[in-house]
């Protein structure tokens, strides 16, 4: 399908249920339908046609879902921008996808392009738009930004046959009908908030109910109030609900389930959020190269904490060798993925998305193995990229912001343990000779280029960074030697 036509279908279905909420208020199907046209009506007041790129710069709110609907109305292309980068890394991103507008909550005289407000939306008067004509399955919908090891992010395009492939294959899973609520605490820059949160639940003619941040006892008192019936989660947040006294058993009854999934979860943390709780988590796996998930722990029959569980429907994930031939089962390789749920490729970038998408086949840069019951197991991460709470953190990009410092020599970032996040990036400098700056000035440098998540969380001034044989640095060691760190 064209998720352009999402909204009709809803309202001329049943147009007084509930479809989406946030603190602000919520709307019914016709509602919905009403408030996606006059958002179209605004973007082609401002000069928005089919196959232009719109950025939403937003945090979690209906509106970001209504601009999400409404480009696409108009054949447009969304690319949704995380609300707490920096002018920089925004910019980039704006000129990156050469997006035409700037949907935000008040003006941005710092993006090189024409905001469309809040305020503006709301002045626009209701009108009829209709799809446009000659839609197809195959148009491009998303433009989901990921940091490459190289430093610089990429666009990656995610098409209307994705996110077809991707809902119906969630709805499938997990069984989802006009009776599902989710309740969406992911951030809507994610395909993860996007397609299972947001789309998955409003296909299959449920409702969402959006929360703007997330906190541990404010998100008890949601599910308390909203009813929903499954979430999708970092291992991060799992981590902080965890964390409530034992005495603490907030009614979450409604919930059939919960997902988890972005970073690997202790299969301890899983069990002990079940116990105390009674919710059933399906950790899975999957990047937003394939649309968001490829596979999934089963609802029903044997769940494995621990493994990210079985190939979703329509998706065909092996384990191979440096060859490219499939490995035994048990043995470890490079985890590949096939099916429709695989991006149209990297924007701009012909010669990443060769190497990546080779045969059809998504090179996925993890290390994994299949065990007895055909569930996989992610083991170790070929890429440097750091998890921290969900957000991929890339070591490279971190060191360019180090090495625009006059003074800095040479730099390696890698990630350390954390309790909650479950690993964070810590930086290891070494100077100029006769530079006298300090960490301080280091971290205020980079704070300065880099949104806060991907700030480290720990600069050490070194003499030399250790290298290998044939002269390069040495991760594995200062991986060791944080990890060692830690422990004491």
């Amino acid at each position: 399908m064209h998720f352009a036509t999402l909204p009709d279908v809803r309202a001329e279905r049943a147009p007084e249920a509930p479809a989406v909420s946030d603190e602000a208020g919520a709307l019914t199907n016709a509602d919905l339908l009403v408030r996606v046209e006059q958002v179209a009506a605004a973007l082609a007041d401002l000069g928005i046609d089919r196959g232009d790129v719109v950025a939403v710069f937003l945090p979690n709110r209906v509106e970001l879902i209504l601009v999400l609907l409404a480009a696409w109305r108009l054949g447009a292309v969304v690319t949704p921008i995380n609300p707490v980068l920096g002018t920089v890394e925004a910019a980039y991103q704006v000129a990156d996808a050469s997006a035409k507008l700037v949907v935000a909550e008040a003006e941005r005289d710092d993006l090189d392009v024409p905001t469309l407000t809040l305020a503006a939306i709301r002045a626009t008067p209701e009108r009829d738009v209709p799809v446009a004509d000659g839609l197809a399955p195959g148009d491009l919908a998303l433009l989901i930004y990921t940091s490459g090891t190289t430093g610089n992010p990429k666009g990656v395009m995610l098409t209307h046959s994705n996110l077809d492939a991707m809902t119906s294959s969630f709805i499938e899973w997990f069984e989802m009908d006009d009776r599902d609520h989710g309740l969406l605490i992911l951030p809507l820059f994610h395909a993860n908030g996007i397609v299972l949160g947001t789309l998955s639940p409003l296909r299959a003619g449920g409702r969402v109910t959006i929360s703007r941040r997330f906190a541990r006892d404010r998100f008890f008192a949601d599910v308390e109030r909203f009813r929903p019936t499954f979430f999708s989660a970092v291992p991060a947040i799992y981590t902080m609900l965890n964390s409530a006294p034992d005495d603490a058993h907030p009614d979450l009854s409604s919930v059939r389930f919960a997902v988890c999934g972005a970073a690997p979860m202790p299969a301890e943390a899983i069990l002990r959020f079940e116990k105390h709780f009674d919710v059933k988590i399906v950790e899975g796996y999957g990047l937003s190269e394939t649309t968001t998930a490829s596979t999934i722990n089963p609802l029903h029959g044997l769940r494995k904490p621990g493994t990210v569980g079985l190939p979703l429907p329509g998706q065909r994930v092996a384990v191979i060798d440096a060859s490219g031939d499939p490995v035994p089962q048990g043995e470890t390789g490079e985890v590949v993925i096939a099916g429709p749920v695989v991006m149209a490729g990297y924007l701009g970038r012909p010669e990443e998305t060769a190497k990546t998408v080779v045969d059809g086949w998504l090179h996925t840069g993890d290390i994994g193995r299949f065990d007895e019951d055909g569930y996989l197991q992610i083991v170790d991460r070929i890429k440097d990229m750091i998890i921290r709470g969900g957000e991929n953190v890339y070591p490279k990009e971190i060191e360019n912001a180090f090495y625009s410092h006059p003074d800095v020599h040479e730099v390696a970032v890698v990630g350390a343990p954390h309790d909650v996040f479950g690993e964070v990036p810590v930086a290891f400098v070494a100077l100029r000779e006769g530079a006298s700056v300090t960490t301080e000035d280091l971290a205020a440098h980079v704070g300065r280029i880099l949104a806060v998540y991907k700030r480290p969380t720990r600069i050490t001034l070194v003499d030399e960074i250790p290298k290998n044989p044939v002269g390069k640095i040495d991760k594995p060691t200062l991986r060791s030697r944080v990890r060692e760190s830690a422990h004491r």
